[in-house]
């Protein structure tokens, strides 16, 4: 493997016969180009800063407003408000270059006037939800005070090209819900899960928190939501995601799978160099604010904040509570491959590699005989390990010399990518090998994952890919419309040639892979036993990707419920077979309609929902009241989703009591036992759609098989699942080994038979009414 030219760019010295001067052009030339682009960064993130600080007016304009003031001082005629004529007192003289002074400075008031007002009053238009709770349905009746929201939201949000932050300034903030309202709803969402005597337990301690305690921590979260951002986002990075001690792999870190009816290539090289060149395209639309914000209905904007540390990111290990750290740039990435680790610099002569430059790295990679260092196969094996453990080797092992400076080229790469020894494979008549391939990208073999970082980028020898993220920089939805974008790019792109390769030939040769040096000896102990616990951990993970092509969204739509809605009811069905029970149950959503919004849950769990379960197990029944049940069930569900994304949602308001309450040193039994009930059933659906490209219609093999989770407690089941046309749904469905009660495989197959109980349920029901009326089935 070919080395650095030298570790030195430069070099100084006196000697006997002058002054002995040494550098490395090539390297000082590396320096100045990455200059140059740091400077041009900087400069056009000036320049958005700008554009966004005025949007929805346009910058240009403020040329117009100008020339319009000096038209109407020179012609005799008044500026607004006479602004000129007090402007120019405060001027050194009134000569005719003072009054044009004194008019570009009029012009400018003016035109701020306008961009503010048009900016607010687009902050108040968005703070409206009411069109959240109306049908959308066909045939469905709009309100008019909708109608008349919806042409001046259209007005101010198409009257300029956004950029991807441009919206920022106008979102509203997150609003604090009233505790008596918190209140009804919780106690309303645990009703079905609680006998009498201990619902009426439970009233009673909400009632007492609401008269006592609750007023006080109420008090300090109004002025938190006054005073920060988003009273919630902060705070649920800290307490949930940065101070939790126990490993990222299968607790944390989510993953997500390629499009696998989609086979490009087989070349493992070529698939790694066009997906890496891809995704840095992804973040050079991200720096410069050239990626389109997500919009619903292409009008209302969803917050992108989350975008900012996609790429460049790492989450460090500390001993109490870990840290997020951005770079602002990074102009290399780090390639794991047979447990040996390179610095790959993907930008060169001042632009980015294109994908067959990028290929000729990757292959000399996977041409390398370089043997691992003493401990550097297992090294990742840290990052899979308790955070505290980790916090530790790394303050003692990793604070000098050469551990330091290759740590700190892993944590400040753009990405990692890990070229595995294995085929990634799918197979329809073969589910196992799915399976595998998720559990592949979920936790690899304990070692060949960097989990600390933003993302990494896997590779079978296949070419079949996927990715492991970290979930504290942001939330599943950002990922995916990552992943949206590359394989929607790859498919309409340049592509592979004939022989598999990426197109193009190379302009040069690129720098070649850097081969980082550890010296591991000191740590070597800790390495083995952090590998030791990481595979007795992802040992205990059962996942089970269950494909579903008995029907999709398409028959969902006949019978006229809400897709997720549907499912939800399903995962509830299948659940109760399960566990013969009910069990409090996560769904996420996402609150991005405010600024710095997250995620909130939905607790699919309901007096609805449980009463139709229970009316599929009771003969006494008949169809249409089952039906009747199911589609209250679905309109409760519905209800609360849009709650929960227009900030009326229950646990992110009770988290953040307690963590006042906890400030404030202060107990509260209520809060304690809310904050403590197990999510035995944790849920997510994976959006797709986001991409404008993506048109399943008229490229059906680009839709990824959607991504997953290990479940939240150790006595319940991950499920996520992501509905991939009208025909087709994949669940990835995962549980733990150890515990005696959950069984990944039997889940799936229960939640297969939901989904036919509740077909034939329609089906028989429909058939019924068309008999009644006279027609033949």
């Amino acid at each position: 493997m070919a080395e650095a030219h030298q570790a030195v760019a430069f070099s100084f010295a006196v000697t006997h016969e002058g002054f002995d001067i040494s550098y490395d052009q090539e390297v000082l030339n590396l320096v100045w180009q990455s200059g140059v682009r740091s400077w041009k960064k900087r400069v056009a993130r000036a320049r958005n800063g700008i554009r966004n600080g005025v949007y929805p007016a346009h910058l240009q304009s403020l040329w117009l407003v100008i020339a319009i003031a000096l038209g109407l001082h020179f012609t005799s005629s008044h500026v607004p408000f006479n602004l000129v004529k007090r402007i120019l007192p405060h001027l050194p003289g009134d000569t005719t270059q003072w009054q044009i002074v004194a008019c570009c400075l009029a012009g400018l008031i003016v035109w701020l006037t306008i961009c503010y007002t048009m900016r607010y009053t687009l902050k108040l238009l968005l703070m409206y939800k009411g069109w959240m709770y109306e049908s959308r349905a066909r045939g469905s009746k709009i309100s008019l005070k909708t109608k008349i929201w919806t042409v001046f939201v259209k007005i101010l949000s198409s009257w300029n090209k956004p950029g991807l932050y441009s919206f920022q300034g106008s979102l509203p903030r997150l609003p604090l819900p009233s505790v008596h309202d918190t209140m009804q709803r919780y106690l309303r969402s645990v009703r079905p899960l609680l006998d009498d005597d201990n619902y009426n337990r439970m009233e009673k301690l909400a009632k007492e928190f609401e008269s006592t305690i609750g007023k006080k921590l109420q008090r300090y979260l109004i002025l938190k939501s006054w005073w920060s951002t988003n009273y919630v986002s902060d705070w649920w990075e800290e307490y949930v995601y940065l101070r939790g001690r126990s490993p990222l792999m299968v607790n944390s870190n989510f993953y997500g799978i390629d499009a696998i009816f989609m086979d490009l290539t087989k070349n493992q090289a070529a698939r790694a160099a066009n997906v890496t060149h891809l995704l840095l395209a992804f973040r050079r639309l991200v720096e410069r604010q050239e990626l389109e914000p997500i919009m619903i209905q292409r009008m209302i904007p969803l917050c992108s904040w989350q975008y900012e540390r996609i790429f460049n990111t790492i989450r460090a290990p500390g001993l109490e509570s870990d840290r997020i750290i951005h770079y602002k740039d990074s102009n290399h990435i780090v390639v794991l491959h047979k447990g040996c680790y390179y610095k790959v610099v993907i930008y060169y002569r001042g632009r980015l590699l294109r994908p067959c430059e990028i290929q000729i790295q990757m292959e000399e990679i996977l041409r390398s005989k370089a043997e691992p260092l003493p401990g550097e196969e297992h090294l990742a094996a840290l990052t899979a390990w308790n955070r505290t453990k980790w916090a530790e080797i790394r303050n003692n092992c990793f604070a000098r010399g050469a551990n330091r400076t290759s740590l700190a080229t892993v944590e400040s790469a753009a990405f990692v990518v890990s070229l595995d020894e294995e085929p990634y494979e799918f197979d329809m008549n073969d589910p196992s090998k799915l399976d595998h391939f998720g559990r592949i990208l979920l936790h690899g073999n304990g070692h060949n994952r960097w989990f600390d970082k933003s993302f990494t980028v896997c590779v079978g020898t296949n070419g079949r890919l996927g990715f492991n993220a970290e979930h504290t920089w942001g939330d599943a939805a950002i990922k995916a419309h990552i992943w949206e974008y590359a394989i929607m790019e790859e498919k309409l792109g340049q592509g592979y040639d004939e022989n598999g390769n990426t197109k193009g030939t190379p302009e040069f040769q690129p720098p070649l892979p850097t081969r980082l040096k550890w010296d591991l000896t000191p740590c070597l102990s800790q390495i083995e036993e952090a590998d030791k616990d990481a595979t007795q951990l992802l040992n205990d993970v059962e996942l089970r990707i269950f494909v579903h092509n008995a029907y999709g969204k398409g028959f969902m739509k006949t019978c006229r419920t809400s897709p997720d809605a549907f499912l939800q009811m399903a995962l509830q069905l299948a659940y109760y077979r399960d566990a013969n029970k009910f069990s409090l149950t996560y769904e996420a959503s996402m609150t991005r309609l405010y600024r710095e919004g997250r995620t909130e849950t939905v607790r699919p769990c309901t007096i609805e929902s449980v009463a139709w379960v229970k009316s599929m197990h009771d003969p006494s029944k008949t169809n249409e009241e089952r039906i009747e049940l199911l589609n209250q069930a679905c309109q409760r569900h519905q209800l609360g989703y849009q709650d929960a994304m227009c900030g009326k949602g229950i646990d992110r308001h009770l988290f953040c009591l307690y963590v006042v309450s906890k400030y404030l040193e202060v107990e509260s039994p209520f809060l304690n036992e809310v904050l403590s009930e197990p999510w035995r059933l944790s849920t997510s659906q994976t959006p797709h759609g986001q991409t404008t490209k993506m048109d399943l219609k008229k490229h059906p093999n680009c839709i990824s098989a959607g991504g997953g989770f290990g479940p939240v407690a150790d006595d319940g089941y991950g499920v996520s699942y992501i509905i991939a046309g009208e025909d087709l749904i994949f669940f990835h469905v995962s549980a733990k080994r150890s515990c005696p009660t959950t069984d990944a495989e039997r889940f799936a197959k229960n939640i297969e038979k939901a989904l036919a109980d509740m077909r034939t349920l329609f089906l028989e029901a429909k058939g019924s009414k068309l008999v009644a009326n006279g027609v033949h089935k």
